[in-house]
């Protein structure tokens, strides 16, 4: 399994969301293009990780 290593949130008014998605945007591109590079299509992982998040979200908040 890959270890992430997050920087910490912005402090005082730094914009929350922007940096998380800053910080996971790599990881992720790396995961998608795998997936096509296996032969995924991008589309379907790409709303696989729209659905998975919005599930963790809703459904799992207290599973994390």
């Amino acid at each position: 399994m890959t270890k992430f290593n997050f920087e910490g949130p912005p402090v005082g008014d730094g914009d929350l969301s922007a940096e998380c998605q800053r910080q996971l945007l790599p990881p992720v591109r790396e995961i998608v293009q795998a997936a096509v590079a296996a032969g995924w299509n991008r589309d379907d992982v790409l709303l696989a990780f729209v659905e998975l998040t919005w599930d963790l979200y809703e459904k799992r908040r207290g599973d994390l």
